[in-house]
């Protein structure tokens, strides 16, 4: 017998209706694992060319080095000039946009916002920022699905459904994470339990993966070895961690907030301008340091084989840190979830070489506090806990590790909601609807 949700008989429309939101979700999802996985290979590529094209050009010091930093202060400020041309909300992460549409404070963008955020995140990462491929991918899948959602008539309610499950095979695509992708639209985007909007997101995500495995392959975005489990009675060394995580995000989160302020304050200077010169810094530490700019994965996956040295992480972090801000304030497309990882697997690696005498009491091994770390202080900035922890499994199938993520991100999400602060994509978001109004 059909029920509805409320627990009533459920109505052939109910019916019609809900079979036309699943079989809609797996189109949708199809399309954007195909889009998303293109730009996840061209970025790849990019991001490969970044680096030849650095190690080639120190055959010039000087020819070379302005080389690198005017290529890649021209391709930020050209980032930028295509968001601002296309007077589309395609600047940033993406994701407060898609939060501000579901909750009915702005309108969906038309499809134009999908080149825009496709050819400009690919400038803007691929040049070298900090930024994350998350950003565009969860926007493009939203626009995506606002697209077919609106072409196919669908009420306003499952069109929502379809809309908050795109962003999440965004997601899902970008980390090929499917389930934190689903998980993602429940606790971050909606913020609440609806079971059409779970049917939509299973379906999106399942098929958005099952396209783009095709181009990426169905292994975890970072190689892990073989980790022991953990000692059920250590977690209180897992939740210091996860307190100074929760301190590290609180200030990672204002310098967020500030850096755009201050950058949005140079009103005399244009957007472009603007980009050039955050540009130009990036390409002056990639040639010192090539390795340091881009979204963070190879940083993430040194020290998750425990490849950086203990001397080496506070510069790494320290850099990184005011890095990821300035980039973001160049007012190109990115996202923030690969800079934090990046962070986190610093900041938890670094931990457990400073305290080996707690890492051996807990039957783990530095690595088993960076994966720890990288779920806190996703925790910490975001307050998604549980996407957190998922999206830490898929991508490093340390599937045992459950425990000191747990313990990490229940200290990294208390914390940060002790002292009041208000998580990133709330503060993104107001700045977004902000913006907005003035397009």
């Amino acid at each position: 017998m059909n029920m509805n949700p409320e627990g009533g008989h459920a109505t052939a429309s109910e019916t019609s209706g809900l079979v036309k939101l699943v079989m809609l979700s797996l189109l949708t999802g199809a399309v954007i694992g195909l889009v998303i996985g293109c730009f996840r290979v061209v970025l790849d590529q990019l991001n490969t060319a970044r680096t030849d094209t650095v190690n080639w050009a120190h055959q010039w010091p000087v020819m070379g080095f302005i080389l690198v930093c005017a290529s890649v202060a021209a391709t930020t400020a050209l980032a930028a000039w295509l968001v601002q041309r296309s007077r589309q909300p395609a600047a940033g992460s993406g994701i407060p946009h898609v939060e501000a549409v579901i909750e009915g404070k702005l309108s969906g963008a038309p499809l134009l916002l999908l080149p825009i955020k496709f050819v400009g995140g690919l400038l803007a990462i691929g040049g070298g920022l900090a930024l994350g491929r998350e950003g565009p991918s969860v926007q493009m899948g939203s626009n995506l699905a606002h697209f077919l959602g609106s072409r196919c008539h669908l009420p306003t309610t499952d069109r929502i459904a379809l809309f908050a499950s795109g962003a999440g095979a965004g997601l899902a695509v970008a980390f090929n994470a499917p389930i934190a992708g689903a998980v993602f639209v429940l606790e971050e985007l909606v913020r609440r339990f609806d079971t059409r909007i779970a049917i939509a997101a299973l379906g999106t995500s399942c098929s958005a993966i099952a396209v783009a495995s095709v181009m990426l392959g169905r292994q975890p975005d970072f190689n892990v070895g073989e980790l022991s489990n953990p000692s059920a009675w250590t977690g209180p060394i897992f939740a210091l961690l996860g307190i100074l995580a929760g301190l590290a995000g609180v200030a990672y989160n204002r310098l967020i907030i500030q850096t755009c302020a201050l950058f949005d304050g140079l009103s005399h200077l244009r957007p472009e301008v603007r980009a050039l010169f955050i540009g130009a810094m990036v390409g002056a530490l990639a040639w010192f340091a090539p390795d340091m700019v881009g979204g963070g994965d190879t940083i993430s996956q040194q020290a998750l084989v425990g490849g950086i040295a203990l001397g080496a992480l506070p510069l790494i972090f320290i850099v990184r840190f005011l890095l990821g801000p300035l980039s973001y304030a160049a007012g190109t497309p990115g996202g923030l979830f690969a800079p934090i990882l990046a962070l986190g697997a610093c900041l938890g690696l670094g931990f457990g070489h400073l305290c080996p005498q707690f890492v051996i009491d807990a039957g783990a091994t530095p690595v088993t506090f960076a994966i720890a770390g990288m779920a806190a202080f996703l925790t910490a900035t975001v307050r998604a806990p549980v996407t957190g922890m998922i999206l830490i499994f898929e991508m490093t199938g340390a599937f045992n590790q459950a425990l000191p993520m747990l313990w990490a991100s229940f200290a990294a999400m208390a914390v940060p909601t002790l002292m009041g602060n208000t998580p990133i994509y709330d503060d993104l978001k107001a700045r977004t609807i902000g913006v907005a109004k003035t397009m």
